[in-house]
């Protein structure tokens, strides 16, 4: 393609503006102008010198910010914060989770896989032999190895500053000495009573003993204390999380698979690693996006704003029927491509490479045009979670993710220990030709994705949005009204935000403008209104500013907030 080329792309006689390549301008980011908030007057950013924790819950945010105080750095707030939400928003995530990190030390990034694999007995066969055409959610056979533990370890170990027990403290006081229920997560706590009422069999019992109070959730405001959870993160504490693979803990989890029909044996456990990665970019306007690479989905993000990048975003406002039709038509197309290709590298050849590349985004580009598309995927080779970020005065910063998934994951919590285990294994696919097909030490097709932005080499900061299929949607949409429409973190969170369902079906918030809805629906999409809530994403953004100092926001849609010190 040579310098001088520009895409056009028509359609019913309308033309669709793309940016010649040789013609996009350096954005030049306004901090004055982007301080304003044009979604909630009230909700200003923070800014802060010797370091941000942001998250969706203000204990964790807490737990964070003490780690800070005592001289600990980004990593050990992070390990701190996340911990510590275990404990406070079980509705998301627990011990049992797996998780991903981001790290920038101060000169370069790093990236840390802490997903678990299958079990060496779970099989495609065993799978459909029991009448499953796909995989369920609940119960044991969605159950992986949890990695979260081993991450908290392993970070720590490459980067703590702080004794590993510290960080521990927080969540131990919190599950023995109990909180005040969030009143987000009350109401997700209750939503999952009543979606849990049906799990009756043995293998749930721990559930309902453990989250339950005689069959009701907790409400907003309650004290909730959780012994045996602080007994097993103490535990954790200190073993450095060895005894979750290879001690008691780990034997307590394998027995009760056992007595209850499950598959994870001593050496699933045992086996467990974390994987240190090379995390994947792209550049976008002339910023570089960073994410994990896959079993993840960040991937998906990355190939939206490729194919984004030629379109002159900022010619049309922000909140405008043209800006939103253009980002939801580049993530379904990235979107689809992402669940034909994604799978675990240690398998199959995912063409990660090929499918960021600028010449492949320009051909699925090619596509869009003013109405809405059923996308199909392209030929690149033919050519329930928490998130939070965290950062320190010497310039690491930390993006970190964990999630259950679903909620509280499997619905099995191992008697005694508070352990919720997750299950990821319900993102495999039954087709044995499906590069995500489920196979015995396969890590799965995996939602969660911590991002990550730099500039000309230098950090500018981590970024994230939790929600299951609604992450790389939300990656995408937080990066543009940053870059694009330059919003502060929190206006950038704060703004009305859409997502892709199936096909031609997209759901709005109901705070978005009419006349946007209207025009959408003109140009055939087919839209649902939806209030806002955390079915959109729940995000959390850290910015270095040019000053040193950083600005972080949090998500209206949860009950967190960003602190600083």
């Amino acid at each position: 393609m040579g310098a001088e080329c520009a895409l056009s792309v028509t359609h019913s006689g309308k033309a669709v503006k793309v940016l010649p390549l040789a013609a996009r301008d350096a954005v030049s980011y306004n901090w004055a102008m982007a301080l304003s908030n044009p979604y909630g007057p009230t909700r200003s950013p923070v800014i802060a010198r010797r370091g941000v924790v942001a998250t969706s819950h203000p204990l964790a945010v807490q737990a964070g910010i003490e780690m800070l105080r005592r001289g600990g750095n980004a990593v050990d707030a992070a390990i701190a914060t996340a911990i510590t939400l275990t404990v406070v928003e079980p509705t998301s995530n627990g011990i049992g989770a797996d998780a991903f990190a981001l790290v920038w030390d101060g000169e370069r990034l790093y990236g840390l896989n802490g997903s678990g694999r299958a079990p060496k007995a779970l099989t495609l066969e065993a799978v459909k032999a029991l009448g499953h055409e796909t995989m369920p959610t609940r119960g044991w056979l969605p159950v992986t190895v949890p990695g979260a533990p081993a991450a908290w370890r392993d970070l720590h170990k490459r980067f703590g500053r702080l004794r590993f027990e510290e960080l521990f403290e927080p969540a131990i006081l919190y599950a023995e000495h109990g909180h005040p229920v969030a009143p987000i997560v009350a109401q997700y706590w209750g939503y999952a009573v009543q979606a849990y009422a049906q799990l009756t069999s043995q293998e749930f019992a721990g559930w309902h003993k453990t989250f339950t109070r005689n069959g009701r959730a907790p409400q907003a405001g309650e004290i909730w204390a959780s012994p045996n959870h602080a007994q097993t993160l103490r535990r954790l504490a200190q073993s450095y999380c060895e005894d979750f693979y290879q001690g008691a803990l780990a034997q307590q989890i394998v027995r009760f698979s056992q007595e209850t029909g499950g598959l994870l044996t001593e050496s699933d456990l045992r086996e467990h690693s974390s994987t240190w990665v090379e995390p994947i970019r792209t550049s976008y306007r002339e910023y570089d996006v960073w994410e994990i690479p896959p079993n993840g989905q960040g991937l998906v993000a990355l190939i939206g704003l490729n194919i984004l990048e030629g379109f002159e975003l900022a010619r049309y406002p922000r909140d405008s029927v043209e800006s939103f039709h253009l980002q939801i038509e580049a993530l379904k197309l990235a979107f689809t491509d992402g669940l034909r290709y994604i799978a675990d590298p240690e398998y199959v050849a995912v063409p990660t490479e090929k499918l960021l590349s600028k010449a492949y985004a320009a051909k699925r580009r090619a596509l869009i045009t003013d109405r809405a598309l059923d996308p199909v995927p392209g030929d690149p080779c033919a050519g329930g979670t928490v998130y939070l970020c965290t950062a320190d005065a010497d310039g690491m910063m930390v993006s970190f993710i964990q999630s259950n998934y679903m909620g509280f994951g499997s619905g099995i919590v191992v008697p005694g220990t508070g352990i919720a285990l997750h299950n990821r294994g319900a993102c495999f696919s039954l087709d044995p030709i499906h590069p995500n097909a489920l196979a015995p030490g396969k890590r799965p097709y995996h939602t969660i994705i911590p991002g990550f932005l730099t500039k000309d080499g230098k950090a500018v900061g981590p970024f994230g949005v939790m929600g299951g299929f609604m992450q790389p949607q939300g990656h995408i949409q937080v990066i543009v009204t940053m870059i694009d429409y330059q919003l502060n973190p929190q206006a950038s969170l704060d703004a009305p935000r859409w997502q892709w369902l199936k096909n031609r079906e997209i759901e709005i918030e109901s705070d978005a403008d009419l006349r946007i809805i209207e025009g959408l629906r003109a140009r055939g999409h087919e839209v649902k209104r939806a209030e806002p809530s955390g079915r959109f994403g729940r995000g959390q953004i850290i910015w270095r500013l040019p000053s040193g100092a950083y600005i972080a926001g949090s998500d209206k849609r949860a009950d967190g907030y960003a602190a600083g010190i």
